[in-house]
């Protein structure tokens, strides 16, 4: 009951820093070994393409997967991870963590975007 719960809860929610920074949305979940009677835990939020990816399925999620894992910097683990310990609270459209944006991994890709892609277009402001 408590992984559907999470499903319906956590998935495709956008999740914001505590500074307010949008860092992602909520693709997937990390989930324990179920070794107790009380069955799997959540125990990380993953974000990105490559957790967004396996999720899709089929041709489009292996070409969204091989297209996460071409742009990310080769000691970018994947998925991002976020676990558990860092969320401060849940709503109906938000996961709000406790650390600051820039501390997370999921802005990774966003930074290299704005500096190596947007950052060089006239008119870009950055």
């Amino acid at each position: 009951m408590a992984i559907v719960w999470a499903n319906e809860t956590l998935l495709d929610r956008l999740i914001v820093a505590n500074d307010g920074g949008h860092v992602g949305m909520v693709d997937d979940l990390e989930l324990s070994d179920p070794t107790s009677r009380k069955g799997p835990r959540v125990t990380a939020l993953l974000s990105g393409p490559t957790a967004l990816g396996p999720r899709l399925g089929g041709r489009p999620g292996t070409w969204w997967l091989a297209i996460g894992r071409r742009l990310r910097p080769e000691d970018d683990p994947y998925p991002n991870r976020i676990p558990v310990e860092d969320i401060t609270s849940i709503d109906h459209r938000s996961v709000t963590l406790a650390v600051d944006a820039e501390s997370v991994a999921t802005r990774r890709l966003r930074g290299w975007a704005r500096d190596k892609v947007i950052g060089r277009l006239p008119g870009s402001g950055l």
